[in-house]
């Protein structure tokens, strides 16, 4: 799939619906609205975070291209139509609630020429980049098709559970030259320094039963614990949602973020399985094995949230935040802004912050203080993040002067 082709970007100057709606409406368009209608969808699906963020940027990629193929008048009805044909595609399980809210908005539009021509151009669009991701299919396939390690002994208990997105490093990115572009050096040495810093502080700070982390800190791990798209995009829309905007430039500003989230997940499950690193759960468990005198073993510690099925090195969540900071930052620089979004796992609360680097640094905390990743892991990860987000940019740049 190509990149985003948009105009220049600006100088670089059922799940709680709280999630989804924080923001006050006054300055909603048809695709800031289908992009919350998209969440909702995506999450009533159960789809994990990787395929999650796929269809976000399947969706995002085909209302782009379809407004970009009409005049206003008919951009409403190209927004809806891409979305519905690309979301019936991919989670067939919720076509009937997707039906019905593309009906009701395409009731709410005047008959007129625009209409059809913007329904014909979201149906094009959404077939167009649909037929273009289908080559990872047989990607798909494979990995459903993985098998339970079982060593030497056969017959014997092994954990069932299979790790998670095996088959990401095998997809297609969207701005990437290939899923490794971007695949950082090694973890820490065990024997370094660093190695002991991280273990101290996240066996201090990330465990369930902590004393030393606070009740804020709790809370945002809490907060974080919920990664699929709604979550970030809601920053996202912090930025759509601002006054002067209009569809096209939301158009391109959904896009280009979904594309760099989905690759950045591919480049992170690529760097994941390749290094294939500990978890804290199981380093903390087994410190008297890692060979530095300065970790101490704590037989029964868990984290502070369940540990996901995939390997620690890099941080999904850190390199999310890192790809979605760098996209603002293009869209509206470093100075001061106004972001916010809310959380499922935190009760619909919501947070906000009046910097991007605020924004992200949190993301990367909340990972310690839930007992998930290292710091030095976090700060690899924001880095990665950053680099694909800002390649995204470059990319949509080099696409509109096309």
């Amino acid at each position: 799939m190509t990149p985003v082709r948009s105009p220049a970007l600006p100088c670089f100057a059922g799940i709680a619906l709280a999630v989804l709606q924080f923001a006050s409406p006054a300055h909603a368009d048809a695709v800031t609205d289908w992009n919350v209608k998209a969440g909702e969808f995506i999450a009533e699906a159960k789809l994990g975070t990787p395929p999650a963020m796929r269809v976000m940027a399947v969706v995002q990629t085909a209302v782009h291209d379809a407004v970009q193929q009409v005049p206003p008048a008919a951009q409403d009805a190209a927004v809806a139509a891409a979305n519905r044909a690309a979301l019936s595609a991919l989670l067939p399980a919720q076509k009937a609630a997707i039906e019905a809210s593309y009906t009701a908005m395409l009731a709410a539009l005047p008959d007129a020429p625009a209409k059809a021509t913007g329904i014909a151009a979201g149906e094009r669009a959404a077939a167009a980049v649909l037929a273009a991701r289908a080559k990872e299919a047989p990607v798909f396939a494979a990995a459903d098709a993985t098998r339970p390690h079982i060593g030497n002994q056969p017959g014997v208990y092994v954990p069932t559970a299979l790790p998670a997105a095996t088959a990401w490093p095998a997809r297609t990115p969207w701005v990437m030259a290939s899923p490794s572009q971007y695949r950082p050096g090694p973890p820490p040495a065990l024997t370094s320094d660093t190695w002991a810093r991280d273990f101290d502080e996240i066996k201090a700070y990330g465990g369930r039963d902590s004393t030393r982390r606070s009740a804020e800190q709790t809370d945002i791990a809490r907060f974080w614990d919920y990664s699929l798209p709604a979550i970030y995009h809601g920053v996202v829309r912090s930025v759509a949602l601002a006054p002067g905007r209009d569809i096209a430039a939301n158009a391109r500003l959904f896009a280009t973020a979904a594309q760099a989230m989905d690759d950045a997940l591919i480049a992170v499950f690529d760097a994941k399985h390749h290094y294939r690193f500990w978890r804290p759960v199981t380093a903390i468990r087994n410190a008297d094995l890692d060979g530095h005198d300065a970790t101490t073993r704590e037989a029964g510690w868990l984290p502070l949230i369940d540990t996901p099925m995939h390997p620690e090195y890099p941080s999904g969540h850190s390199i999310l935040a890192g790809a979605v900071g760098a996209v603002l930052k293009a869209e509206v620089g470093s100075g001061p802004v106004t972001l916010a979004t809310s959380s499922p796992t935190a009760k619909g609360a919501t947070r906000r912050w009046t910097r991007i680097d605020d924004f992200t640094n949190e993301v990367a905390m909340a990972r310690v203080w839930g007992g998930l990743h290292y710091r030095s892991t976090n700060d690899t990860s924001l880095v990665m993040g950053r680099t694909i987000g800002e390649l995204a940019v470059l990319k949509a740049r080099a696409a509109a002067a096309q």
